[in-house]
């Protein structure tokens, strides 16, 4: 399902700076499986929107699809999806029904979803980063002024939502999940 719902978040795409990398809602939703379904399972629909997009399915942003999208100026960034939802899911944990998870705004809860949320967040910048300066030989500089400051303030904001939707769905992704093992 999560995987389903990354693939909608392409269609709410704003192009943004010189790099020509979108606002994308996808980021979000991908933070939000691995917080809602653990390391795991979060990074598993991560790996299957990429496959799905690697196919030729038009699930990236503006509609695109296909290995070439993967390669280009935005692929470090969708690789970056994957250990993103990895790396929150290993922060936040799997959710289970019987667990604190069930206090929802709980303080530790809200700290620990923050941090998940935000090394996320993060982690998906790192190959994005990296991948953008081999393509256009840019500096390291050059590539953080047009693929990362024009974000951050978005991503903030996507942060606040993810952690809010987090702690109210935890507790019913935790019954879920129980109900699958």
């Amino acid at each position: 399902m999560f995987a389903a719902l990354i693939c909608i978040g392409c269609f709410i795409a704003v192009p943004v700076g010189p790099g020509g990398i979108p606002i994308v809602m996808q980021n979000m939703l991908v933070i939000l499986a691995g917080c809602l379904l653990g390391s795991v399972q979060g990074a598993a629909a991560a790996g299957l929107f990429l496959m799905a997009g690697g196919l030729g399915l038009p699930v990236f942003s503006g509609g695109r699809g296909g290995f070439a999208v993967l390669t280009g100026p935005t692929g470090g960034f969708l690789w970056g999806y994957f250990f993103g939802a990895l790396a929150a899911g290993l922060i936040a944990g799997r959710p289970s029904a019987g667990s604190k998870d069930n206090r929802c705004f709980s303080a530790g809860n809200i700290l620990r979803l923050t941090a998940a949320a935000a090394a996320g967040f993060c982690i998906i910048y790192v190959p994005g980063v990296i991948w953008f300066m081999h393509l256009k030989s840019a500096t390291l500089f050059a590539t953080l002024a047009a693929c990362v400051l024009p974000f951050i303030p978005g991503d903030c904001i996507k942060l606040v939502i993810t952690v809010i939707i987090a702690l109210r769905l935890r507790p019913v992704a935790g019954r879920y999940l129980n109900e699958q093992a």
